[in-house]
């Protein structure tokens, strides 16, 4: 009995996504916005809450594969940015006053010249 109901379930999700990161990111933040909204000045999250939960099933049983293993590259690779910068103690980062350009520069240099590599406007900071 067990076992036919494992493998119904199989056949049910081939060809689906499942779960992915960014799934479980929106599970989690669904769980979370779900404990806040229990505090009475905060109801008006059950309905962020809901939003998450409903985000996370349909990443979970979309067919569309593909658009979804492209939007979990976009955030993986976004949060493996802002943890590497958040962590990297070396280096100072700016933007580019010009185009906007991030350029990581090493820390404790004092006042220095930044050339940035798209655009060559050059522009002092405080490393």
């Amino acid at each position: 009995m067990l076992q036919r109901l494992k493998y119904g379930l199989q056949r049910f999700m081939m060809g689906r996504n499942g779960s992915d990161t960014l799934g479980w990111v929106a599970l989690v933040l669904g769980m979370v916005f779900v404990l806040l909204a229990s505090v009475p000045r905060l109801a008006w999250m059950s309905g962020l809450a809901f939003l998450c939960l409903a985000y996370s099933i349909f990443r979970m049983y979309s067919r569309n594969v593909a658009k979804r293993r492209e939007e979990n590259l976009r955030f993986t690779g976004l949060f493996r940015r802002l943890k590497a910068r958040l962590t990297d103690r070396q280096h100072r980062y700016f933007a580019c006053p010009q185009c906007g350009q991030t350029v990581r520069v090493p820390r404790g240099k004092g006042m220095i010249k930044i050339r940035c590599p798209k655009c060559r406007t050059q522009f002092e900071k405080k490393s």
